[in-house]
């Protein structure tokens, strides 16, 4: 079977099922496994992923407004490649292409490819998708053991959390200029992980708030988790930032609880590492509970 991937949590589905060599193509992004990143690329942004948030959100809004996608498919790349399975997404139109970008490429196949459509919006979500990859591709067997150690990880952080003595108020921001509070399913693994999103509305979008919506929450952790970003630069961009007077006496910066991680292995793609976040969260969130050593680079703590 041949198959391309037009989205890197399903690329990093495909590769933990043991279908890498079955991969024929990718997005830009797609980075995990390393391996990954070395098959021809069908997606390009319309938009700089270089630029200030300001400017990219800027760009975005334009494109939307325009009716326009944000991301240009090679057509031609496509074609050559005559993939059996396409496996896309239609959730955000502004993290990965949607089945709409696919739509003029696939009128030049004499025969088209069947296209699988991901839609998640929480962890079960993501699992059932998981599966719905593994009957697509003859891996029933293997997505489901897989979806099953998910589970059994994710339920032994719950097990410990329940012995934690409270849960801290926590913010998660998935972008800083403008503010955006992290939505779908990061206010879940929050939950499961034992602490109270103050701003997060499980399975739904993430959303835009203000400043001082945020400082009417008072959190006592803020994540700064940026959709495409690693821990480095997410770091870089909130001490960039000129924050208010009102945003130091928040109990987060006052006790030094603000951490970057690397949103693109923890949080903002549905994908098996689902479950590398909630650990990562339980350990930020109850370090006296979760001693375990975490691998370099997976936050900062600001």
């Amino acid at each position: 079977m041949r198959i391309v991937s037009l989205l890197p949590s399903a690329t990093e589905i495909l590769y933990a099922l043991g279908l890498g060599d079955s991969v024929v193509g990718v997005t830009h992004e797609c980075d995990f496994p390393p391996e990954a990143a070395r098959k021809p690329a069908l997606i390009k942004p319309r938009v700089d992923p270089h630029a200030p948030q300001t400017e990219i959100d800027r760009q975005v809004r334009e494109l939307v407004s325009r009716g326009e996608s944000i991301y240009a498919v090679d057509a031609d790349l496509l074609e050559s490649l005559q993939p059996d399975l396409i496996v896309t997404q239609d959730l955000c139109h502004v993290c990965a292409a949607s089945p709409d970008d696919l739509a003029t490429a696939l009128t030049r196949f004499r025969y088209a490819p069947r296209v699988l459509t991901l839609t998640p919006h929480s962890l079960d979500d993501v699992w059932r998708d998981i599966d719905c990859v593994g009957q697509a591709t003859g891996a029933e067997t293997k997505a489901g053991n897989l979806v099953d150690n998910l589970k059994c990880r994710i339920a032994k952080v719950e097990s410990v959390v329940d012995r934690a003595a409270r849960r801290p108020r926590l913010l998660c921001l998935e972008w800083l200029d403008p503010f955006y509070v992290a939505g779908h399913w990061v206010p879940e693994m929050v939950a499961r992980a034992g602490a109270e999103d103050v701003l997060g509305r499980q399975r739904e979008a993430s959303f835009r708030v203000s400043s001082d919506e945020i400082v009417a929450t008072n959190p006592e952790v803020i994540i700064i988790m940026l959709c495409g970003y690693d821990a480095a630069r997410n770091a870089a961009e909130f001490r960039a930032m000129q924050l208010s007077d009102s945003w130091q006496r928040l109990p987060a910066c006052r006790d030094n609880q603000i951490f970057a991680i690397d949103a693109n292995s923890y949080s903002s793609r549905p994908g098996p590492r689902l479950a590398d976040g909630l650990e990562l969260f339980a350990h930020l969130f109850h370090p006296n509970l979760f001693s375990e050593k975490l691998s370099s680079g997976a936050y900062l703590k600001l």
